[in-house]
């Protein structure tokens, strides 16, 4: 397992993320997974054993249960808290009041609370707003941040799932009014899902801010268990988010490339995705999760797959984006 600096900081964690999505079970996030405490604590401790210190959650996920779950198996374990990296988000709405969601300093400063007492800790150390809040300025959002982090209760700060501009735009508050400043950003990127190379990834090179990867395998389109159809060898369907926007035709002739590899290497084409992200210079860890010990001990090989400089050349060919404006003025640019 390799550490990666994340963005402008000198803290390290691992190249894979353990992701607890499938802890609980509870409301909208059911259909992720349903782990119990027992499953919840045999993945955790696959994972530290393979080398990851770094755990990703958020209150929304499965109403509070998976910080719950993920809290209790720390201390199952009787792990030390202080050698892992902890992340939790805010956001999402966790009650049915109008100040029940969103980044407003009131919302805020209730859910850090409410996410430490879950978690059974007196820190977190990575804090991130799960998306935009259109109606909450940006100024009201950084400066609540900003004293969490002065507090102490939160060590650094990160966005998620936010446009370039809305990045740059809080970035350049924090720079010129002294604030913490975003450290990190978690976006989705795959091979069948590269649309953040365009605007973020330069943004995210240009002002060191670390890149944490979801969904790598594009909800499981890339496990490459599936065919065109949507259909697995077991008899199940690929369900989860219907509405997810991926090529599938430009997916799975990724996947038609990828499985001849994988053989070659006996390996997956779930590892070879995975190892395809952490080959990515802007990428500092890519998230995994599983309902199964079996699903986790696949992904974790992912970090022993070795490309030849012709496969990435290949894989990059058919995975990359057609050319837009101003992109292809900026690439004459160049020279």
């Amino acid at each position: 397992m390799k550490y990666n600096v994340l963005g402008k900081t000198g803290l390290k964690v691992s190249e894979l993320c353990l992701g607890t999505m499938t802890f609980g079970g509870k409301g909208f996030f059911k259909v992720m997974g349903s782990l119990g405490q027992d499953s919840v604590d045999q993945l955790v401790r696959k994972a530290v054993d393979a080398g990851i210190n770094f755990i990703d959650t958020a209150n929304v996920y499965s109403e509070g249960m998976s910080e719950e779950l993920t809290g209790k198996a720390i201390r199952n374990l009787g792990l030390n808290r202080d050698d892992l990296i902890v992340a939790t988000k805010v956001r999402g709405a966790m009650g049915q009041g109008p100040n029940d969601q969103g980044l407003t300093r009131k919302h805020i400063m209730q859910q850090v609370e409410a996410s430490l007492k879950r978690l059974n800790t007196d820190y977190i150390d990575l804090y991130q707003i799960h998306s935009f809040d259109p109606i909450t300025p940006f100024e009201e959002t950084i400066n609540a941040l900003d004293d969490l982090v002065r507090s102490g209760k939160v060590r650094y700060i990160g966005a998620s799932n936010l446009s370039a501009w809305q990045l740059m735009k809080a970035v350049g508050y924090s720079k010129y009014q002294d604030k913490a400043k975003f450290v990190s950003m978690q976006s989705y990127y795959s091979l069948a899902g590269r649309d953040i190379e365009r605007e973020l990834v330069p943004l995210l090179d240009d002002q060191k801010i670390g890149l944490m990867v979801w969904s790598p395998l594009s909800a499981g389109l890339l496990s490459g268990k599936y065919n065109r159809n949507g259909e697995s060898e077991t008899g199940g369907r690929l369900t989860h988010f219907a509405s997810f926007p991926v090529d599938r035709e430009r997916a799975f002739n990724i996947i038609d490339v990828l499985q001849p590899m994988a053989e070659a290497k006996g390996a997956t084409v779930a590892q070879l995705s995975l190892s395809w992200l952490l080959h990515q210079s802007a990428v500092t860890s890519v998230i995994i999760g599983a309902n199964k010990i079996e699903q986790l001990e696949d992904n974790l090989h992912s970090v022993d797959i070795v490309f030849t400089a012709e496969e990435l050349k290949a894989l990059d060919e058919l995975s990359k984006l057609p050319v837009e404006y101003p992109g292809w003025m900026l690439e004459r640019s160049k020279r």
